[in-house]
């Protein structure tokens, strides 16, 4: 009899395990190889996440700090299999939020194994252009000082100033922002999201109408950045216009910089034209 009870329960062990095994789900991973163009390193704050398209839903592929590529990550084979596209977004480097930012930087869809990424989720920047002049708004009270070349404004040069900008309105997650190459480097105008008002701040402006016009742009008298020498000779220097990420915790401008010009000798009413920089904007393929 216990003979008997022993076999019995031997068979009901090795059903049992049987059971088991058929409900052991194997998940395989794949390789998913980056190799972009272009990014550049963000402030510590902040990471870039890459994420394929399952179904219509984000799913992550990991994050990275390091723009030296190509890179490999693995991911979910049966999500890579299905997956119709690739995003990259820059997410902070702490970040209770499991969904992508808005601050979305590339994207492309998957032909076969490859997408070929760009950033016109960001915008369409093929027909770039604009202009500024050289002025000083901010350090005159009703009357030209003869110091103009102090100031750089973006747009054409009136009572008041109009502006002159063609660039795709941003996304949420991006703003514009205008820089002057200094003597130790890039200075900031400050950021905007529309063309026809004054942006975000006027750090280094005069006393004198502070706000300046209704165009986003500086002039260079006041609080001079390390290195710098105030006022500010604009004429000669580098005028940049880029597309930074918000929120940004870097300096210095992001990769993409659509604009780009050598500022001129003549002040307004004389005005300058941008030229493209449309090499600047980060490419790349992704493969799996």
């Amino acid at each position: 009899m216990r003979k008997i009870l022993g076999l019995l329960l031997v068979a009901a062990l090795f059903v049992a395990c049987n059971d088991n095994n058929d409900d052991v789900v194997v998940i395989t991973q794949s390789d998913l190889t980056l190799n972009l163009n272009g990014l550049e390193t963000l402030g510590a704050d902040f990471v870039y996440e890459g994420w394929i398209i399952v179904d219509g839903n984000p799913v992550t592929t990991g994050t990275f700090t390091s723009v030296t590529f190509p890179q490999t990550f693995q991911v979910n084979s049966d999500d890579l299999a299905n997956a119709t596209a690739f995003v990259l977004s820059i997410e902070p480097a702490v970040d209770p939020d499991p969904a992508p930012a808005p601050t979305k930087v590339l994207r492309g869809s998957f032909s076969g194994n490859t997408a070929a990424v760009t950033t016109e989720i960001v915008g369409d920047f093929s027909n770039a252009a604009g202009s500024f002049f050289l002025r000083t708004p901010t350090d005159e009270t009703g009357m030209n000082n003869g110091n103009d070349a102090y100031g750089v404004w973006f747009g054409v040069p009136g009572m008041p100033p109009t502006p002159d900008f063609t660039l795709p309105t941003l996304p949420d997650g991006w703003a514009y922002e205008g820089w002057v190459i200094g003597d130790s480097g890039p200075i900031t105008t400050g950021t905007f999201t529309v063309f026809n008002s004054v942006d975000s701040g006027n750090p280094f402006s005069g006393m004198q109408n502070n706000a300046g016009p209704p165009v986003p742009g500086e002039d260079f008298f006041l609080n001079a950045p390390a290195g710098e020498t105030f006022p500010l000779d604009v004429r000669g220097r580098t005028v940049v216009i880029s597309v930074e990420p918000v929120p940004d915790d870097s300096p210095a401008p992001f990769a993409m910089k659509p604009l780009v010009a050598m500022a001129g000798q003549d002040t307004a009413p004389a005005s300058h034209s941008f030229g493209q920089n449309l090499g600047s904007l980060p490419t790349g393929t992704v493969t799996r």
